[in-house]
């Protein structure tokens, strides 16, 4: 899938051991500006320059949320503001690619 370097808000001590994470995305998605239907039916996590692109199976809900499921890990977007209906290529079930900027994304380690 991929290995990216982000924001760890875990405690110091705790970078380079195994975790349980959930990401932050504190980026909307804007479609066609930073998100693109993807050619590639597989999830992928890749750095870009000083972005990360996140490759997955989109679902949309009613609520201006969207969600990105990566390999089984699903990641939370909201939708910008206003946000008109995806353009076509973006069908829920669709795969997309989102790319958003380094300083944007975090992980927060938890305990199951």
């Amino acid at each position: 899938m991929g290995t990216v370097a982000v924001l760890w808000q875990g405690a110091p001590e705790a970078v380079g051991r195994e975790h349980h994470v959930e990401w932050t995305v504190d980026e909307d998605i804007v479609w066609t500006v930073n998100a693109w239907p993807s050619a590639s039916a597989a999830p992928e996590l890749r750095e870009d320059g000083e972005h990360i692109v996140f490759r997955g199976q989109l679902s949309l809900f009613e609520d201006g949320v969207a969600a990105l499921d990566l390999g089984g890990t699903p990641i939370l977007f909201d939708l910008a503001e206003p946000s008109p209906p995806p353009p076509e290529g973006f069908a829920d079930g669709a795969w997309v690619e989102v790319r958003v900027a380094r300083d944007r994304v975090s992980l927060w380690p938890y305990a199951l």
